[in-house]
């Protein structure tokens, strides 16, 4: 979830936009002189965290657009909920998160609740360790054991080599073939693009979401992601 220096970070930058460069183009259209315009804003404070709000969401629209073409295309397997789901959820996710590991029942809701939900899941291992049960996971995918993997991962703890081994063999995983393709440059290269796919959409950490035209970060809760959910099922 956006912490408050990022939020103050973005607000001084709207205000510099405001009477900066930008603040032209915003006078010109309001009809507004730059002391009329700042003196409007000094005496309406209130509408400025709006300003911010509303200036956040188009830059992510802008940020999904360069990409939406990928990240809703999910890696074969890595999947939760209908795969032939009508409406998809990205969720960028991290085993060695704890706000991962709480989100999980969230998702287990909304695939429960919402029968043409797709979950598309995103590996980004950001936390020490967790590298190599991402590549499980995705070694899981291939085998069609993603869900077994992903559930038992969680419930086993944060990662190492006996957790990791221990949810692959509740999953029923062909270790050899597993072992076989985590060296490979094929999981390299989605760990990879998912990294510069978070990144260039702007996400400082897991879990991260993407639900139609939203872009939402942090353990936002069931109601949060149903609202997104809903509202990307009705456009």
């Amino acid at each position: 979830m956006q912490n408050l220096s990022t939020r103050s970070i973005a607000l001084v930058a709207l205000v510099s936009l405001i009477f900066g460069f930008g603040g032209a183009a915003l006078w010109s259209i309001s009809g507004l002189g730059h002391s009329q315009t700042r003196d409007y804003l000094l005496e309406n404070p209130k509408i400025l965290p709006e300003l911010v709000a509303n200036w956040e969401k188009q830059q992510a629209n802008e940020r999904l657009a360069n990409v939406a073409g990928e990240v809703t295309k999910p890696f074969p397997g890595a999947i939760l909920g209908n795969p032939n789901g009508t409406v998809t959820l990205v969720e960028f996710t991290d085993y060695g998160c704890t706000f991962c590991r709480m989100s999980r029942e969230n998702v287990e809701a909304l695939t429960a609740a919402n029968p043409d939900l797709k979950v598309v899941i995103r590996e980004w291992p950001i936390f020490q360790g967790s590298d190599a049960a991402a590549k499980m996971a995705l070694a899981a995918a291939k085998q069609g054991k993603f869900r077994e993997f992903h559930e038992a991962m969680f419930d086993n703890g944060p990662p190492n080599e006996d957790n990791i081994m221990s949810a692959a063999a509740i999953a029923g995983i062909d270790l050899a073939l597993a072992q076989q393709f985590v060296t490979s440059q094929e999981a390299d290269f989605e760990l990879a693009q998912n990294m510069t796919m978070a990144r260039n959409l702007g996400f400082t950490g897991t879990p991260s979401w993407i639900v139609g035209s939203e872009v939402i970060e942090g353990a936002v809760g069931e109601e949060r992601l149903q609202e997104a959910i809903d509202a990307a099922r009705d456009s």
